[in-house]
């Protein structure tokens, strides 16, 4: 057995990989094109506003890559989305020596919330996934901690 094949089964076996299946859920902010990288490589990237915290808003880069590219082509700003994706990451030295490390959240799979599993990323209505609010109606946010709240963030 390679060696590489024996290290993951190690990583597995003690809980460290854990790189595949990730899930999130947000707010579809920015929709890039395709961009051509090679002959034989495509990517498109776009911006998900988490909402895990509304006091807080994460916008945070995904992309999709190859075939998958298309996935984003049925859905538009403003939509509600859930995704599955995995954390990649590369080391790479420049031409003067320095390393730098690079992270991508490569995605597997998006859908609008309340699409019917299998659906398509153009499946369900627009407005679909339990908000009663109509679009372009602001959804109210949650009541005000209590004023005991102690917030560790630090900005």
């Amino acid at each position: 057995m390679p060696l590489w094949v024996r290290e993951q089964i190690r990583a597995i076996k003690v809980g460290m990989l854990r790189a595949v299946g990730l899930k999130a859920a947000g707010t579809l902010r920015i929709i890039n094109e395709t961009q051509q990288i090679s002959a034989r490589f495509q990517k498109r990237e776009f911006v998900v506003e988490l909402a895990d915290n509304p006091r807080y808003p994460q916008l945070v880069q995904f992309q999709l890559t190859g075939d998958r590219c298309a996935n984003l082509d049925g859905l538009n700003v403003g939509d509600e989305v859930d995704l599955e994706f995995s954390l990649r990451g590369r080391e790479w030295t420049s031409p003067k020596g320095d390393v730098k490390y690079f992270n991508s959240l490569d995605v597997w799979t998006i859908e609008r919330v309340g699409a019917s599993a299998g659906a398509g990323p153009g499946a369900g209505p627009a407005g679909a996934g339990g908000s009663s609010a109509a679009p372009g109606e602001d959804i109210p946010l949650p009541a005000e901690p209590d004023e005991q709240f102690t917030d560790d963030i630090p900005f």
